[in-house]
Order: structure tokens, then C-alpha cells, then sequence
């Protein structure tokens, strides 16, 4: 006779009609009350109680970032599928869509800027150097759907064949924190003039004194510039080929000081090569600093510091990638899209927030090694079956989540080059035709800092 083996176990969540209202273990870094407190403010709390409280609805908009290849009733139903003989309102697709457009933007907006930040200690490995808290500026593209009212809103892409072409698509523009990887803030909107760096400088609010941004090129505009320097963050930027800065002084580590818009800053010209078995490559860098002072910050260590830029990109990968398939969102109005993406940036700072304090416990780990494919399947593991919710009386510092990634993390990071190349070409047939080498090498660095002609 076989034996049985019945497991069970406690569901501890919310009263009543807020049953369905958690993010699994996330919902200690986004309580109830939290959610509560930002309704209030926002002017957001029902006068009645419905069947969708809009704190629940806040919890199903971040859970729907979780589950983004999902729609909204099936996302729903990752939420109440553990609740077991817990009462749950059946709600259909509409009931949802009314919810969202009731419960409006600025509830999602007001979230996210609650927890925004680096998410990182002084402490933290590799969030700081020189005593600088590391932070990068960049921006990207999202898609959205082909509707009318968002095509009329934000415009559709051109190119050499036809004036409109693809999906209409959303500019948005983040400061991440290198070290940890963390949004420390946002801006989107529509394409504009000044591409990336329009939405961009709304996002020198958050920068400081004590706090050095890389840029790359497309942020190297004059006005852009003056407009960091002038916040008291000192910049590391890469500046375009065409620029010929005056030189007014040298310095014995190869840089020398020049003045760009006005602002004095010290230039560094740098030969990389990188070598692998499939050949070498040399490309030439032109970094601009305000850190004037060679002796505190040699050229050859900010050549170093700038390659940290890579992390806003890695960030972009995570959420384009790793949460949105590459999906276009779901939402077909502009205020739809801004409640998704102001969705979308808070769990992924959630996520961001309990991987840090997860490789915080370990000393000596860097950041780097948590793995976000591992922290997003845990956590979406943790939403399907309502665990950890509510705390217990015995704090879990590190939890399911933390546990994951601590038990999965990545190796220490290895010189490694891949092409960059066009991924995904608009037709799928053009995968052979462009012949792209997609592997991986490893390889060795070599950084030469070129000295300027005497008479430049």
C-alpha cells in the first residue's frame, strides 16, 4: 500500500474584498500601508468600498510588470488562484479596465517616486568611487500598440521606404544607479527635438554634489552640459570626434584641461583595443571630466570608471527583455501607457530593492552577481502562491526571494565581448542575409592614453 503525503500550509493575506491586493513576498517592500498612504495623497481612496479596491488595483497593476506576457484577467488569476475558500469577487475584463481608468496615473507615479533611489548602503560593492555615488543617464525606446489615439499621441517611426512605419513608440530616458543597478529616476514621453536629452533633463533633479553621471554621446550637447554642471554632480561624458577643445593646460598623466560651453573640465583621449580569437579592434575615446585634479583622478582610472556606463544599459536589457519578452504594452491610451510604465519601473525597483538586501548580507559580494532572471521567477513563483505577504513575528530579512539569488549567484564578471549588431531585423528572413557573428569572446583590453599634438 502506497503511503500519502498531504502538505499544507497557512495563507496569511489581507481581509475581505483586499484578499486579492499582494505582490507575494514583495508586498513587505510595497505594504498595504504604503499603498494606503499613496492613495490618500493622490486623492485616489473610493468613497464605497467595490469589489476592486483601488489599493487592489494598485497591487494588480505592478503584478501585471511581473506577468507581462499575461493580460489583466489572467494576471488576476495568478493573484487569487492560492486564496483557496477565501472569498473573491469574479471580476471580467471590463470590470478591470474600468478599475484602471478609475483608479488613474498619479496613484502609480506617486509609488514609484516613493521608491526610487540606488538602493544601495555606503556599503554597497562598486556603488561608489572615489567617494562618489556612480550614476548613468541613457535612454530608450518602448513599443506600444498601433491605435489610433496613441499613434495621434506619440507619432510613428519613419525610414528610407515609407513616412510611418512600425509601432508608435514611447521615449523614455532613466538615472540608474551603476552599482546596484537601481532607478533613481524616470522621464517619458513622446519623441521630442531634442530626442533622449529632452526627457533627460528632467531627470537633473535627482542629481547632486557627491554624485558623478557618465554619458554618452548623445548627452554630450552643449546646453545638456552646462545644465549638469550646474546641479553641483560632476560628469563623465564621451564627446563626439568633432569637437576640437582648447587645450589650456597638461598634465603629466596624458589629459589636459579645455573649457566645453563654458564649463572647464579635463579631456582624456584614449586608444582601446580589444583582442580576441576572431581578430582585434581599435576604437578611439574622447572623455571629458569636471574632476580637474590628475592626482585625485589619473586619466587612466577614468577610462576604468567609464566602461560602469555599460550597467544603464544592462538595466534597459532587464526591462525590455527580461520583463517585457519585447513586447509592446498593453495599455491603448495615453494615460494607459503612463500608469504601465510608472507600473513596470516600480516593480522593477521592488525587484532591485530585495536583490541589494539580499547580496548585502554576504559581505564582500558585489551587486553584479545577482542574477534578475532569478529574482523575477522567484518572485513571480512567490505571487502565484500568496507567500510571505504578511510578515511573521520572526523578521525573514532575506526571504524566498533573497535566498534565490544568494543560492544562484553569477560568477564574478569576465572580459567578455559579443558584436554589437542589429538582433532583431524587421524581417525575420534577414537573419541569414546579415551574417552576424552572435557568439561571445573572451578577450584581453588595452588602453593606450594618447598625448595631444604639441600645436592642438
Amino acid at each position: 500500500m502506497s503511503g500519502q503525503c498531504v502538505i499544507s500550509r497557512e495563507i496569511t493575506v489581507a481581509e475581505g474584498l483586499f484578499a486579492p491586493g499582494h505582490l507575494g513576498e514583495l508586498t513587505r517592500i510595497v505594504p498595504f500601508e504604503m499603498v494606503d498612504a499613496v492613495l490618500a495623497e493622490a486623492g485616489a481612496v473610493e468613497r464605497r468600498l467595490r469589489k476592486l479596491p483601488a489599493r487592489v488595483v494598485v497591487h494588480l497593476l505592478l503584478a501585471a510588470g511581473l506577468f507581462e506576457q499575461q493580460g489583466h484577467p489572467a494576471v488576476w488569476r495568478r493573484l487569487t488562484g492560492a486564496l483557496g475558500d477565501m472569498y473573491v469577487p469574479s471580476v471580467t475584463a471590463t470590470a478591470l479596465w474600468h478599475a484602471r481608468t478609475r483608479l488613474g496615473v498619479r496613484p502609480l507615479r506617486a509609488l514609484f517616486d516613493l521608491l526610487r533611489g540606488p538602493a544601495s548602503a555606503i556599503r554597497t560593492g562598486g556603488a561608489r568611487w572615489a567617494g562618489m555615488s556612480v550614476c548613468a543617464i541613457d535612454g530608450t525606446y518602448l513599443d506600444v500598440p498601433d491605435d489610433p489615439r496613441l499613434r495621434a499621441h506619440l507619432g510613428k517611426g519613419a525610414n528610407q521606404y515609407t513616412a510611418a512605419s512600425g509601432y508608435p513608440q514611447v521615449c523614455l530616458s532613466v538615472l540608474v544607479a551603476c552599482g546596484t543597478r537601481a532607478v533613481v529616476d524616470a522621464a517619458f514621453g513622446p519623441r521630442a527635438p531634442g530626442g533622449e536629452t529632452h526627457h533627460g533633463k528632467r531627470l537633473l533633479r535627482s542629481l547632486h554634489p557627491g554624485t558623478i553621471v557618465l554619458l554618452d554621446r548623445g548627452f554630450s550637447g552643449n546646453d545638456f552640459l552646462r545644465s549638469v554642471a550646474a546641479t553641483g554632480a560632476d560628469l563623465l561624458v564621451r564627446i563626439t570626434a568633432n569637437r576640437k577643445p582648447p587645450v589650456l593646460a597638461r598634465y603629466a598623466d596624458g589629459s589636459f584641461l579645455s573649457r566645453i560651453a563654458g564649463v572647464e573640465v579635463r579631456v582624456v583621449e584614449c586608444e582601446i583595443t580589444i583582442s580576441t580569437t576572431a581578430g582585434r579592434r581599435t576604437g578611439v575615446y574622447r572623455l571629458a571630466t569636471t574632476l580637474l585634479d590628475p592626482h585625485r583622478h589619473p586619466a587612466f582610472e577614468l577610462v576604468g570608471l567609464y566602461h560602469e556606463r555599460w550597467e544603464v544599459e544592462s538595466a534597459y536589457y532587464e526591462i525590455k527583455k527580461s520583463m517585457l519578452g519585447r513586447r509592446v504594452l498593453r495599455a491603448r491610451t495615453p494615460a494607459g501607457i503612463a500608469q504601465e510604465i510608472h507600473a513596470l519601473l516600480t516593480v522593477y525597483q521592488v525587484l532591485r530593492i530585495a536583490m541589494t538586501d539580499a547580496v548585502e548580507t554576504v559581505p564582500g559580494v558585489d551587486p553584479d552577481r545577482a542574477g534578475f532572471s532569478v529574482a523575477l521567477e522567484a518572485a513571480r513563483d512567490q505571487v502565484v502562491r500568496a507567500a510571505g505577504v504578511i510578515a511573521d513575528t520572526t523578521i525573514d530579512l532575506v526571504g524566498a526571494i533573497g535566498r534565490a539569488v544568494l543560492d544562484h549567484l553569477l560568477p564574478a564578471r569576465r572580459l567578455r565581448v559579443s558584436p554589437r549588431s542589429v538582433k532583431r531585423p524587421l524581417s525575420r528572413y534577414a537573419y541569414k542575409s546579415l551574417n552576424v557573428d552572435r557568439r561571445s569572446y573572451k578577450f584581453t583590453l588595452t588602453i593606450d592614453i594618447l598625448t595631444p599634438a604639441p600645436n592642438s
